[in-house]
């Protein structure tokens, strides 16, 4: 299966919603570096989660002008796990100018690193196997939940 930019699009959004989800309501009570209230902590992690499928829509319109120049269009599936580094690297930059509108202050360094990894990796492992199973179709839309 290649897939589409839709495709990417809404596998992203659909995979942050349900698996991101999740995975954060489960890491955060256990994030390092979060002071102050359980609540507090949680709308941090759900804003950080939302601000991750914001730009990662953006993030999928510069891999698909990437892709074109890919004689097949798509990427190896390691290219998919590496992309971790970029992406992360811009979420933390967009947080350490507080530039994710809702969050004040700064964030721990460690707080986001486990969160991002945790999450972003369960996501990735997700969307490329057990999300095959109950979706089958999704596998022959080119990625399109719709």
């Amino acid at each position: 299966m290649i897939p589409t930019l839709f495709g990417r699009i809404q596998t992203r959004i659909f995979t942050l919603g349900t698996v991101g989800v999740v995975l954060t309501a489960l890491i955060t009570p256990v994030l390092p570096g979060t002071g102050g209230s359980l609540g507090a902590a949680y709308r941090v992690a759900y804003l950080i989660l939302l601000a991750v499928a914001v730009v990662g829509v953006g993030w999928e319109l510069l891999y698909h002008l990437l892709m074109q120049f890919r004689w097949d269009k798509d990427w190896p599936t390691l290219f998919g796990l590496l992309t971790i580094v970029p992406e992360g690297a811009l979420m933390w930059a967009l947080l350490r100018y507080e530039l994710v509108p809702g969050i004040g202050g700064k964030v721990a360094t460690s707080t986001f690193l486990t969160m991002f990894v945790f999450v972003w990796c369960g996501v990735w492992l997700f969307s490329n196997g057990p999300m095959r199973v109950p979706f089958v179709q999704w596998r022959l839309r080119g990625g399109r939940l719709l």
